[in-house]
């Protein structure tokens, strides 16, 4: 019996492919660098921490003591008063609830304030001193006292 045409058409496209990847595998044995000079492959890398081909500024150099490089956890160093004092307005506060709100001065971070924290009668948009803990639900000022 002989071949029908479509195991000859099969049989020539197989050919073709093995052809076609001997060709290819020349053309790289022939194309390949057979190496690359020193020059080709150093990377610096720059202020930001990406790579780059070209060497940095030496106008840029920044000297770095060695008892400056901290590795690990720096040590815990406490918070002075002053640290720990912020300034805010009072933005709302309702005295039949007994709660209210402040606005750091710095932060515009808006802070809880319960009527137990403060020092007297507040209204709102009174400038007041307080300091930040961590209640249940959040940031909580206490020792709040108006500032004049």
């Amino acid at each position: 019996m002989g071949e029908s045409w479509n195991k000859k058409e099969r049989e020539k496209k197989k050919q073709k492919e093995r052809k076609d990847k001997a060709e290819k595998m020349q053309d790289r044995k022939e194309n390949v660098k057979k190496g690359k000079s020193l020059n080709d492959m150093i990377a610096y890398v720059d202020e930001n921490g990406n790579f780059s081909s070209t060497p940095p500024d030496p106008r840029k150099k920044i000297e770095v003591k060695l008892e400056d490089i901290e590795i690990g956890v720096p040590k815990y160093v406490p918070l002075t008063q002053e640290e720990l004092t912020r300034n805010g307005k009072i933005t709302f506060f309702n005295y039949d609830k007994g709660f209210g709100f402040i606005k750091d001065l710095v932060s515009q971070e808006s802070i809880f304030v319960h009527a137990n924290n403060l020092s007297g009668n507040v209204q709102e948009n009174d400038k007041v001193s307080f300091e930040v803990e961590m209640g249940q639900r959040g940031p909580m000022a206490v020792n709040v006292k108006i500032l004049s």
